[in-house]
């Protein structure tokens, strides 16, 4: 390889590098965000599972480990150190394996994780008092910005233990629809009725849930290519000029 093809692989390299380093930051803030987030679907996951958890720790430490693995492999390519591109390769390999893994499982146990999603929520609307300020009103806010109401429609409410066993006709306040005449609106606890039907949103949030991933499912899956396409690109280069790095260091030496 010559000197100046050299020069462009080995800039190219700092250049993933720095990207990686970028993305590591990203995936590490968005598993600190699952962690101490308290007012969206993942709080109220999070309370509940602690499965969410768990994943949340492992995103920071991926994060952690890919903001290591950019700054080893920026180092590794402006010095050209063979042991450090070595390192740099193996971990891309191994990240690599991990997401095609992680991506097969969540195929593969998709209908487990749907039905323990649906017992966590069903659970939190038959408890449901409106004075849990992370889980209660997480799911409240939910409900209000989706549009939407309990799990799989408003009659999952009917079999919480506060409206089934009161003498009033109580609703969820966060599932009330605007558009529909009734009380005061409140963005959370139980609100009361005076006609035969709530004032509510007809549709359960699974929908609303499904939705919004088949509406993203094209942005979802671009970004999974993207990475990665971009971490096959840095493994191709770094053993480029790591071989660069060995013919270089054989030439170097003398001859008698």
């Amino acid at each position: 390889m010559s000197k100046g093809c050299i020069t462009v692989t080995k800039y190219f390299l700092f250049l993933f590098n720095l990207l990686f380093f970028i993305f590591g930051a990203l995936i590490m803030g968005f598993g600190l965000w699952i962690l101490f987030d308290k007012e969206s679907f993942i709080a109220v996951l999070q309370e509940s599972s602690d499965t969410v958890k768990v994943a949340s720790y492992i995103l920071i430490g991926v994060g952690s480990l890919t903001m290591a693995m950019g700054f080893f492999g920026c180092i590794g390519a402006i010095y050209e150190i063979r042991c450090l591109l070595g390192l740099y390769f193996t971990c891309l390999l191994l990240i690599l394996i991990a997401q095609v893994t992680a991506a097969v499982l969540i195929y593969v146990q998709r209908d487990p994780l749907k039905h323990e999603m649906s017992v966590i929520i069903r659970g939190l609307i038959v408890n449901y008092t409106g004075q849990n300020k992370t889980t209660e009103h997480a799911w409240d806010f939910v409900q209000r910005t989706m549009k939407c109401c309990g799990w799989t429609g408003p009659g999952n409410w009917s079999e919480n233990i506060l409206i089934k066993n009161g003498t009033q006709k109580l609703y969820s306040c966060s599932c009330r629809n605007d558009t529909m005449p009734g009380t005061d609106m409140k963005e959370f606890g139980l609100c009361e009725h005076l006609s035969e039907q709530p004032p509510v949103f007809e549709m359960g949030c699974i929908t609303s849930v499904e939705k919004w991933l088949l509406d993203n499912c094209g942005i979802i899956l671009g970004i999974c290519i993207g990475v990665a396409v971009v971490e096959l690109l840095g493994m191709i280069l770094s053993m480029c000029l790591c071989k660069s790095v060995v013919q270089e260091d054989y030439t170097k030496v003398p001859k008698y």
